[in-house]
């Protein structure tokens, strides 16, 4: 029964994450259905994105109070509305009404799995349940970049877009028959922790900031500018662009039950471990533009490798958090730790876009190799601060006692 349940909840979960990434492999489509800049492009990302962390505190609250069958379901029924009016769209404002919805469902989709999963699975299981959550759920970018993509080719953007809201609205129902809390019941009374409190909990601001440094790369190569980097800024052909765009999320599949099981055993080293990821994503990422003329494939595929690192590395991040509060603030803590991260994707989504038409490449007629290499470069400086975030928010939580229970201190906690 849990893995039916738990099972309906990832798929709508997948199906949230078509909503947010589509227009990552049918962007520049987009861009003439639309008549807009990629300037304006990126804003119809970014604004889903900003719904998304807009609205992480207000899920979390939500989903401690309803639990996540009302939530799931309901998530799902907005982004299917979200993805028919994107079909249908007359004009660019009506699109964006439809970024608005899907990006409202979508941001309640995980943190209410994060709540699902401590009332189905037994506490030592749960940060590599946590793991395999995010990775099925990521695989809903492989869908945007090749059944999807492939669909608005042979058929069209509506036909495309329609058959996705339709199979979302499908979900949306068979979530409404079968999520429902299992019989461990660690959600504790809805109560036990106010928002203020659980904002002001040393191991929570910890881990906004390790969730803020590490899937943020991840999120903008599979939301928007991957595919358009590796094309016109690497001259990769469009087959193998897609192949490596898509394997952002083929590479999390590997990494991401290590990092549950290296969560799990090894709690007091979870911020070292996301770290690393940080390191190594800002490492590659400087490596890749340094690099004179088009980089080698293999560098980028190295790229890839490191980027989808971080993509692992962030769900830890909600096990620093859960940790750190009472069983009944877990919603809160984690809403608040997923803020983070798409507060940096949706910043720099914006930047590379406001970059590129700060250097008169606002049509994809003017991208070029050079111009996406200083758009591109924003990265470095965002994943620099995260990291610095990282390491001053961990010296308050290691002066702190306050907290329940220190952050990654025991198997039980995690």
């Amino acid at each position: 029964m849990r893995l039916l349940v738990w099972g309906t909840a990832i798929l709508a979960y997948v199906c949230s994450v078509v909503g947010r990434s589509a227009l990552a492999a049918t962007g520049p489509v987009a861009a003439e259905r639309f008549d807009v800049s990629a300037g304006v492009l990126s804003l119809l990302a970014v604004l889903s994105l900003a719904v998304y962390a807009a609205l992480q505190i207000p899920a979390g609250m939500l989903v401690d109070r309803f639990g996540p069958r009302r939530l799931v379901a309901g998530g799902a029924v907005l982004v299917a509305v979200g993805q028919v009016l994107l079909a249908v769209a007359p004009s660019f404002p009506v699109a964006v009404i439809g970024r608005v919805l899907a990006g409202a469902g979508d941001a309640v989709m995980f943190v209410s799995v994060l709540r699902l999963v401590p009332t189905w699975f037994a506490p030592r299981r749960v940060p590599v349940v946590n793991q395999l959550s995010g990775i099925l759920g990521q695989f809903g970018q492989a869908v945007s970049a090749i059944p999807l993509a492939g669909l608005v080719v042979s058929s069209g953007w509506t036909a495309a877009y329609l058959v996705a809201g339709g199979a979302t609205g499908l979900v949306a129902v068979a979530a409404a028959l079968i999520v429902r809390p299992g019989p461990l019941g660690v959600a504790g009374p809805a109560d036990e922790g106010r928002m203020r409190e659980v904002a002001a909990t040393p191991g929570a601001r910890l881990g906004f900031w390790c969730h803020f440094a590490s899937p943020f790369s991840a999120n903008v190569f599979g939301l928007l500018w991957g595919f358009p980097f590796l094309t016109a800024g690497e001259g990769v052909p469009v087959g193998p662009a897609r192949v490596l765009t898509s394997g952002v999320v083929l590479v999390t599949i590997l990494f991401g039950p290590l990092f549950g099981l290296l969560s799990g055993r090894f709690p007091h080293h979870r911020v070292a471990l996301i770290a690393g990821s940080v390191l190594a994503q800002a490492l590659a990422w400087s490596v890749v533009l340094a690099w004179p003329g088009p980089a080698p494939v293999a560098l980028l595929v190295v790229l890839v490798v490191v980027v989808a690192s971080g993509g692992s590395a962030s769900l830890v991040a909600f096990d620093v958090a859960r940790s750190a509060v009472p069983p009944g603030s877990i919603g809160r803590a984690s809403g608040m730790t997923n803020v983070g991260g798409f507060v940096s994707s949706l910043l720099v989504v914006a930047l590379v876009g406001v970059l590129l038409d700060l250097q008169g490449a606002g049509s994809p007629a003017a991208w070029s190799p050079d111009v996406f290499r200083v758009a591109m470069a924003v990265h470095v400086p965002v994943l620099l601060l995260g990291l610095v975030g990282m390491v001053l928010s961990r010296r308050r939580t290691l002066r702190d006692d306050s907290s329940r229970v220190p952050v990654g201190a025991s198997a039980r906690a995690t």
